[in-house]
């Protein structure tokens, strides 16, 4: 099929995940690495007439509005160019919203493209800090090198692809490649970030944070809203971008979620935030650390977890700071325990690395 297409990629190994595996498979172990909320950036694209390229990158779920016209004709939630392209393919390029990361897995999604999606794609990444360079190789070869080799797409579906041998060259753009046009709602590229740590061990950072290497593995409800924006930039533009579980009535109840800290590391303090959360933040906030060094999946009930903080009774639209109780032992794991439910928008944890 590339001969077809003119343009040839490395048929790199990835094993096809279906629809309905794609977040536990690709999401509970990474982050999207070209998420717009985490700083994602779309610098350049060869067409994008119908829809514009940024929708790719927006982190909600792809939405459809039958009978809404525009200017250029229907509309369309995700990123669309003109028919009878004479190029091998259209294309986008992506800054990572984190300095650089490595990939390990992939997922196009073309939700309500259909007549118009993308027949088939691939994504090439590269290392530089030159974006002006990188947009200059517009759809040649440039520096690119393959991340994931040609794959078929079909309307209306997400598609996800794990990389057989998770990359381990650090990549700061990824263009992805729609083979020769059409249309693709969403794109997620999942791996792990790459920070550049201050060079003073002691200097105190949020190793939650994404952008610091920091995911959210786990948790008992995400109803509302998703676990992964806990560990987001900021403090979000409203409660659809934080962290939020239905409501409980059994008596006892309590919501949780387990974050890896982006290295081991020596807790300082934390920050609770509930910002935008006015009648639905939890009664209080709890929260425990682990040094884990286990192999399979931890769970909330692993022995070894440690009281860190004491509890904090939360308020409305305010961040919540609170010193650790232990700042001289290792952790590699945070859990956020929320009682009895409601919704937190970021959780921070303010840490010397154990080097």
């Amino acid at each position: 099929m590339a001969d077809d297409y003119g343009y040839a990629t490395e048929a790199v190994p990835a094993t096809s995940v279906s629809a309905e595996y794609i977040d536990k498979t690709l999401k509970s172990t990474a982050i999207d690495l070209v998420s717009a909320t985490l700083g994602g950036e779309v610098l350049g694209f060869s067409d994008q007439w119908f829809a514009d390229a940024a929708n790719l990158i927006n982190p909600l779920p792809p939405v459809r509005k039958p009978g809404k016209m525009v200017y250029t004709g229907a509309w369309y939630d995700g990123w669309e160019t003109r028919r009878h392209n004479t190029e091998p393919f259209d294309w986008v390029v992506i800054r990572l919203g984190v300095s650089s990361g490595t990939v390990e897995g992939i997922e196009v999604d073309t939700a309500y493209f259909n007549g118009n999606h993308a027949p088939a794609i691939s994504v090439e990444g590269c290392f530089s800090q030159n974006n002006e360079e990188v947009l200059s190789w517009k759809g040649g070869r440039g520096g690119w090198e393959t991340i994931l080799g040609l794959q078929e797409c079909g309307p209306s579906q997400r598609f996800g692809w794990k990389l057989e041998n998770p990359t381990n060259k650090q990549y700061t753009h990824v263009r992805l490649n729609m083979y020769p046009d059409g249309g693709i709602a969403r794109f997620r590229l999942f791996g792990h970030a790459v920070p550049v740590f201050p060079e003073d061990t002691n200097a105190i950072i949020d190793l939650a944070a994404a952008q610091n290497g920091g995911v959210a593995v786990s948790c008992s409800d995400e109803h509302f809203g998703t676990k992964d924006n806990l560990i987001l930039p900021g403090r979000g533009k409203d409660m659809g971008d934080g962290w939020e579980t239905a409501r409980s009535r059994g008596k006892g109840h309590i919501d949780w979620t387990i974050i890896k800290l982006g290295a081991p590391a020596y807790i300082q303090n934390f920050l609770v935030d509930t910002a935008h959360f006015r009648g639905n933040y939890p009664q209080r906030v709890e929260l425990e650390a682990i040094e884990w060094k286990g192999d399979g999946e931890l769970g909330p009930d692993a022995e070894g977890w440690v009281k860190v903080a004491e509890p904090i009774k939360t308020g409305p639209d305010a961040e919540h700071p609170v010193d650790s109780l232990v700042k001289d032992k290792v952790f590699t794991h945070v859990k956020l325990i929320i009682v009895p439910d409601g919704g937190v928008k970021r959780v921070r944890v303010f840490a010397k690395r154990a080097v």
